[in-house]
């Protein structure tokens, strides 16, 4: 089977038949870039190219591109570069996370260990900036490196906060704005821009990138208490086990009955081998599963509503069905 196939067995993947040849070319280009004569290198990107499910990112810039007018080959540069910074993350992430299972395969620090995961994601970003000088403009440039420090600022607001269990809704929805919604939000203004966009269209989708990261994390936060790692393809519990506070957990810390709040403080300052599984048995029954999927719901109106800013298009109704997929994901 092809890494085209692989890449697109997905339920987004029927929607992506209007930039098929684009993703395509970011698909032979992502490899073209990271060969190299050596095969050990080769082999590492490799086994990271099975992560490349959904293609989220670059799916954001072509369609926003072809959104406001059409696509170039900037848009397959700029569309390869953020895939190559999401990947980075990624196997930061599970480096950080001590995770063991990424899209139902072994991850690369269980596989390979820390050492070759860090330095393998610093090769993914120094390969992201190589292409993304090959572009004229510096613009393009300078908006992922800064996007890449807010995603990296995230990330250390985040650890600063773990096992703080008073943790306010505000910072959580700065920490998954800074490491998830920033780089959504860039691939669409990037796109917008390439696409010979005005202000307008461009803040609007920027903000439609926003909303769009900003329900996904929330989801993805949801699914990390209640998914079933056989669906949802990755080692679940791990923000309960890093001592990470989620959507769900804080409104259950401010809303539930004193003994159940107290429990769950105890849970997650316990070391049991079972505590992800109780505190979710604890969780599900409440309302802050549902409060946390009503606030994914509230985003992703936003980011529909800010396409309305934008002339009816096909790309623009993909880009409208993308949002309600985000939400309605298996559980």
């Amino acid at each position: 089977m092809s890494h085209r196939h692989q890449t697109t067995a997905s339920p987004l993947a029927a929607l992506t038949d209007l930039i098929a040849p684009e993703l395509a070319e970011v698909d032979r280009l992502f490899m073209q870039e990271l060969a190299t004569d050596l095969p050990c290198v080769n082999t590492l990107v490799k086994h990271v190219s099975r992560f490349r499910g959904k293609m989220l990112r670059p799916i954001l810039v072509l369609l926003a591109g072809k959104a406001v007018g059409k696509t170039s080959p900037a848009h397959t540069i700029i569309a390869t570069v953020v895939e190559m910074v999401h990947m980075a993350t990624l196997v930061h992430d599970d480096v950080l996370d001590e995770a063991e299972l990424r899209r139902k395969g072994a991850t690369i620090n269980h596989l390979r260990g820390n050492e070759a995961a860090v330095l393998l994601g610093d090769y993914l970003i120094s390969h992201s900036y190589h292409l993304c000088s090959s572009l004229d403009s510096q613009f393009a440039s300078r908006t992922i490196a800064h996007t890449t420090n807010q995603v990296c600022c995230g990330e250390l607001l985040q650890i600063d906060n773990r096992n703080n269990y008073d943790l306010s809704e505000e910072t959580y929805l700065k920490i998954i704005t800074l490491k998830t919604a920033v780089l959504c939000a860039s691939c669409c203004s990037l796109g917008a821009k390439l696409g010979g966009a005005d202000d307008a269209q461009v803040a609007a989708l920027e903000t439609y990138g926003r909303c769009l990261g900003i329900a996904f994390q929330i989801q993805d936060d949801i699914l990390d208490i209640v998914g079933d790692p056989r669906t949802v393809g990755k080692t679940l519990g791990i923000d309960i086990e890093k001592g990470k506070m989620t959507l769900p957990m804080i409104h259950f810390l401010r809303v539930a009955p004193h003994e159940h709040r107290d429990l769950l403080r105890s849970l997650l300052a316990s070391s049991d081998a079972d505590k992800s599984e109780r505190i979710g048995n604890l969780i599900l029954p409440s309302k802050s599963i549902d409060f946390a999927r009503d606030r994914a719901r509230h985003l992703i109106d936003k980011a529909r509503g800010a396409l309305r800013e934008l002339p009816e298009s096909p790309a623009r109704a993909v880009l409208d069905t993308m949002a309600e997929f985000v939400i309605s994901r298996p559980m």
